[in-house]
């Protein structure tokens, strides 16, 4: 049994997909993202974002707006060629794209043939060896027609938002898509040849109970899922403002969430599943816990990964870049996307230049999300003592010399833990969501 101690959940934590993240971000140097590409060498990955989606979720916080409009659509995509062009311009030609992922919005909000086509693009541009291709979808907007395209392009992942099964928590958020929805389209995603199939369920709905948490888990496992990423919702309103549509009496108390975090997690590792860190879970054939067993899983803007390249490149509006010593977001509103891309210029000026300091307090944070352990300078062990003391006081971790680990029982406390190497938490009061 998870031990809770609420008291120690009470400060909400950044959910360290990045270090700093992205609530640190600043103003840019000029050409700082071009020389970062320049510099490239190796493996290199590629993230598109497809900011459109055919209905919004009262939930989503995510950059997307409705696909309707069929001029802002294909404006948008002229505009990611465009900026593919670049791109590959000035990535070095001994860079080796070998992961490709799609997200949003929904990559499926448009058309499958427009996919297709960015697909080609990236195959003409790029220097792609052996690519990986993965891609997030909706499954209302799923038909066979985007199965095929799936098929023809190649793609061997796939995640869909399923969120819940329970009807009065769907109508609840937005998203009503019955089971036989579902069905079919993993049945489109099987044909198409995806191996690696993740669904993404969330805890923490209005009106929903354990009971209605335990039997979206179950038809999870009956559908074959290889993966799950089980989130807790993060109501914040202020920040989201389509989420005021959300009846906040409805919402689960905080006791109830972390019973439910729990319910999740025993109910997967009790069915064959393997705990990806806090809040994945994975079949034993599937890549990502491969990567758990033998240690080469790590943390990036798509989460938990079995992505060894250090560099990630995004492409399409607010995507994220990340390298060694940069991590640099695009502009985040699509019409200002649209006209800088279409001239020819990268739009990102925002992020931060990653310091030596940063660099080793990422690692040391990436170790501890991925793997419960790390070793501690003796600087940084100093600095975060008298923090971590009640958290080894109650077992949720254990301390040898500068080597910490955090106990099975302390699983659901890593990002609270994590946080205490964040040197920007020691300086900022920023809001974040709740660690369960």
């Amino acid at each position: 049994m998870w031990p809770y101690h609420p008291d120690l959940l009470d400060v909400p934590v950044p959910r360290y997909t990045s270090y700093p993240t992205a609530a640190d971000f600043g103003p840019l140097e000029p050409f700082a993202l071009e020389t970062a590409i320049e510099q490239t060498v190796g493996d290199v990955s590629l993230y598109l974002h497809i900011p459109f989606c055919e209905e919004i979720c009262f939930y989503c916080g995510c950059n997307t707006s409705r696909s309707g409009k069929r001029a802002r659509v294909e404006s948008y995509l002229a505009a990611l060629h465009h900026e593919i062009e670049s791109v590959a311009h000035l990535l070095p030609r001994e860079a080796r794209v070998r992961r490709i992922a799609f997200g949003g919005g929904s990559p499926n909000a448009i058309l499958p043939q427009e996919f297709l086509t960015l697909v080609e693009a990236l195959n003409h541009h790029f220097e792609v060896t052996s690519p990986e291709f993965s891609i997030e979808l909706d499954p209302r907007t799923m038909s066979a027609e985007w199965g095929r395209a799936l098929g023809e392009a190649g793609i061997t992942r796939a995640s869909m938002g399923v969120q819940t099964f329970a009807p009065h928590c769907q109508k609840a958020i937005g998203r009503e898509q019955d089971d036989a929805l579902i069905c079919r389209s993993v049945d489109w995603l099987r044909d198409a040849g995806i191996t690696s199939l993740n669904f993404d369920l969330m805890y923490g709905l209005p009106f929903q109970t354990e009971a209605d948490l335990a039997d979206s888990l179950d038809y999870t496992r009956r559908m074959g899922a290889d993966r799950l990423a089980v989130f807790g919702y993060a109501h914040v309103p202020h920040f989201v403002p389509r989420q005021r549509v959300i009846d906040a009496s409805a919402l689960p108390g905080r006791d109830t969430r972390f019973a439910m975090a729990h319910q999740a997690f025993e109910d997967l590792t009790s069915n064959g599943y393997r705990a990806i860190g806090f809040d994945h879970f994975a079949l034993k054939h599937d890549p990502m816990a491969e990567a758990a067993r033998n240690g080469t899983l790590r943390r990036n803007f798509q989460g938990f990964t079995d992505d060894p390249s250090p560099v990630l490149i995004g492409m399409g509006a607010s995507a994220i870049s990340g390298f060694p010593g940069l991590l640099a977001q695009n502009e985040k509103n699509a019409g200002r996307y649209r006209m800088l891309a279409s001239q020819g210029n990268l739009t990102a000026d925002h992020g931060v230049a990653r310091t030596g300091e940063d660099q080793l307090r990422g690692k040391l944070i990436e170790e501890l999300l991925c793997h419960s352990r790390t070793t501690l300078t003796p600087c940084l062990h100093a600095r975060i003592r008298e923090s971590l003391a009640p958290f080894l006081a109650r077992g949720l971790a254990v301390q040898s010399g500068l080597d910490l680990t955090i106990t099975e029982q302390g699983l659901p406390y890593a990002r609270v833990i994590a946080s205490f190497l964040d040197r920007f938490r020691e300086e900022t009061t920023k809001v974040f969501s709740a660690a369960i």
